[in-house]
């Protein structure tokens, strides 16, 4: 054949299939030029960019020398100079390989992160990736010989099956018939097969429910079923045949990538967001009492992240490399939650293990032990609980041997535990016990300009378990987010921000149609109301129930936010205990 008359244009359905093939497999955003610079194909945040002509002077570069390029920190590389995008660039790694034809330069293939979790995954295993970016470029021309020349079926199938085994995912090939034409070495390990099970039959059934944004399929083979995570690609065949490509995980292995990703965000206060006065207030307080091993008690509304605070302890004193136990005492029926604390011995009722088992407290010697909802321990168990805070040591349940404690406590409650003991729901003694050290955590509400630093770090988060690229929040939903009371804190923001991002599109925009009900509800509800006092439709009396309430929400219904209501308000603090006795509220 003479001069080449294909490009990459011209097999423009191939190229964008095999670009959702590396995208899927490789979890990164993947974009496919042509010499012009022509957008070819493009997933993630460049799908609605295809036909476009890419600005990036890195690929430029790449079209020139016919070199492959690294970018470890795009915008600020000496390649991204002459780009016209270099200052709002949103991306944090940069793979680019050039496409040969014949010796001739016909495009390049970038592999983009755009976040940090994406990047250091891919750096992790850099070698294997780049050579997989390479293997795809030389597919990508053979797809083009092909086109020109007709070769053959199997070795274009080969060639994909040497790039898929480099995958770390499970990797099956079907014919029409749901034969087994080919299979990688996860697959096989997965679904427990053998380079043997070639023409065995094997059926993927997708289900209702996706879990992270990612499709569920049941796969039945010899009589067996296994539950997996992944996605379906149809290809056609040069003779029109139909071949299907599973790529997936196991559930665990996704669970097990959770987990890897949730043990990565750091468990000392870098892990406490917020540069407010009462954050940084708080982070100080927490820097001067986590040396000592005195007992603390965190008080503070449901969301507020009294467990990241008693980590936070935890993670700077000295028992930082012991154990960290928490456990929920309003979580664990009544019945069990002695056993949960204390442990029991063989025997020692009916039902328990034949071996006995060891106590959280147990568990925790050494260490800290975490003691949530504290507030909601059953009066019996007060009274053994505070035993072993003066004497430090306790018994199972069931023996009489004494076990020596060395540990630190720290126990929380939403709970006022004042007003508890005064309805002798909970004893004063183990109260002045556990209120060594207090901290009162501040609501989200009170802590101004940190919900948006929040915000931005759940939505990476979220980005990176849903496979999302959201990178903006309009004006009007950042202003309801701003105004909104948040009565659940950051346990609340984080289902909002969850649910925002589950909604959202390519574009990468939050807007105001993407919040759940109730909060667009309470603002129609505000707007309402202050509609009706301006236009004088309102009784002083609802008038005045109305702004009691809104302030209440903002500031709070302890002890300090009652004072910051009386005065933003106006009035006495006697003043406003009478109003809300009259106003029940």
């Amino acid at each position: 054949m003479g001069e080449m008359k294909i490009g990459l244009a011209q097999i423009e359905e191939h190229v964008k299939k095999y670009a959702s093939i590396i995208a899927s497999a490789m979890k990164v955003d993947v974009e496919i030029i042509d010499k012009t610079m022509m957008r070819i194909a493009g997933t993630g945040i460049f799908k609605k960019k295809v036909g476009i002509e890419a600005k990036g002077s890195v690929y430029k570069d790449v079209l020139r020398t016919g070199n492959s390029h690294i970018i470890k920190d795009p915008g600020k590389d000496k390649l991204c100079l002459g780009c016209s995008e270099r200052n709002i660039c949103p991306e944090t790694l940069e793979i680019s390989t050039p496409v040969f034809y014949r010796n001739e330069i016909i495009g390049v293939i970038g592999l983009v992160c755009s976040t940090e979790y994406q990047k250091n995954k891919v750096l992790k295993s850099l070698e294997s990736h780049l050579k997989f970016v390479k293997q795809i470029s030389e597919f990508i021309t053979i797809k083009i010989n092909e086109q020109n020349e007709a070769f053959l079926m199997q070795e274009r199938m080969k060639l994909l099956y040497d790039i898929l085994n480099i995958i770390d995912k499970g990797v099956v090939v079907l014919d029409s018939g749901s034969k087994i034409i080919k299979l990688n070495n996860p697959a096989m390990k997965e679904l427990k097969l053998t380079p043997t099970s070639t023409g065995k039959k094997i059926i993927f059934e997708r289900k209702e429910e996706t879990i992270f944004g990612k499709e569920t399929f049941e796969a039945s083979i010899d009589s067996k079923k296994y539950n997996l995570v992944g996605k379906k690609f149809e290809v056609k065949t040069t003779k029109g045949e139909g071949l299907y490509i599973y790529i997936f995980d196991s559930l665990k292995k996704l669970n097990d990538e959770y987990q890897q990703f949730s043990a990565e965000v750091p468990l000392g206060i870098e892990a406490i967001i917020g540069e407010s006065y009462p954050m940084f207030r708080l982070k100080e307080k927490i820097k001067k009492i986590a040396p000592t091993k005195s007992t603390v008690l965190i008080t503070g509304e449901s969301g507020t992240g009294k467990e990241l605070v008693a980590r936070a302890i935890h993670a700077h004193s000295d028992r930082k490399n012991k154990p960290f136990i928490a456990i929920n005492c309003a979580a664990i029926p009544e019945a069990l939650l002695e056993s949960e604390l204390f442990g029991y011995i063989k025997g020692a009722f009916s039902g328990a293990n034949p071996n006995g088992r060891m106590g959280k407290f147990e568990l925790a010697n050494g260490g800290v032990i975490f003691l949530d909802e504290i507030g909601d321990m059953p009066l019996y168990l007060q009274v053994k609980l505070l035993r072993v805070l003066q004497e430090r040591k306790l018994v199972r349940v069931g023996s009489n041997k004494i076990v020596d404690l060395d540990i630190r406590v720290v126990a929380a409650t939403n709970i006022d535990l004042k007003e508890r003991i005064e309805k002798k729901k909970f004893r004063e003694d183990l109260y002045y016990r556990l209120n060594v050290i207090p901290m009162e955590l501040p609501t989200l509400k009170s802590r101004g300009e940190d919900l948006f630093l929040i915000i931005d770090k759940l939505m990476e988060k979220y980005n990176t378990l849903l496979g999302k690229y959201v990178h903006t929040i309009d004006f009007e939903t950042r202003k309801i987010l701003m105004d909104y009371s948040w009565p659940g804190n950051v346990r609340e923001l984080e289902n909002v921000v969850e649910f925002m991002i589950n909604l959202s599109d390519e574009k990468g925009i939050i807007t105001k149609e993407m919040l759940p009900d109730n909060l667009l509800e309470v603002k129609e509800k505000e707007e309402s109301e202050v509609s009706h006092i301006i236009s004088g439709s309102l009784t002083i009396a609802k008038a005045e129930e109305y702004l009691i309430k809104n302030a209440i929400e903002k500031y709070g219904f302890d002890t300090k936010g009652k004072k910051e209501v009386a005065k933003t308000l106006g009035i006495g603090i006697a003043t406003l205990y009478r109003k809300l006795e009259k106003y029940n509220i």
